[in-house]
């Protein structure tokens, strides 16, 4: 998969998920069975700020060639996924989140072997030549 693939998911991933937070706050806390408190609705709304200014850039830097700024992108990604997925498990096995964050720990494995695997073929190619 290249950067360009990835990124462009990664816009979509978290366009949907600031417009939900935004829009749908309600909706969202409920799909994890978190009751939809003002307090966690307020955090909702200022984390789907968070998610469309991610949305916009990674959609920006979809064509930006290898450099410093695009391993920093990826690197700080991995370590953002990783960490949402180990605490989605924490959550779930701890009886604070229902079955279905789940669904955004497998998203969040995903995007974060994604990067992971761009950043080492970047590695390798950087090492050969």
């Amino acid at each position: 998969m290249s950067f360009r693939t990835i990124a462009v998911i990664t816009a979509i991933v978290a366009l949907v998920l600031g417009t939900g937070w935004l829009l749908a706050g309600t909706l969202m806390a409920g799909r994890w069975q978190i009751e939809s408190t003002e307090s966690v609705l307020l955090m909702g709304r200022r984390i789907g700020a968070v998610y469309l200014g991610l949305s916009v850039m990674f959609f920006l830097a979809k064509s930006a060639p290898v450099s410093v700024a695009r391993t920093a992108l990826s690197t700080g990604t991995v370590l953002v996924c990783s960490l949402l997925a180990f605490l989605g498990l924490y959550e779930f096995s701890s009886g604070r989140a229902g079955p279905a964050i789940l669904v955004s720990v497998a998203i969040e494995l995903l995007l974060a072997l994604g990067y992971a695997r761009i950043l080492a073929t970047e590695r390798r190619v950087a090492n050969v030549g």
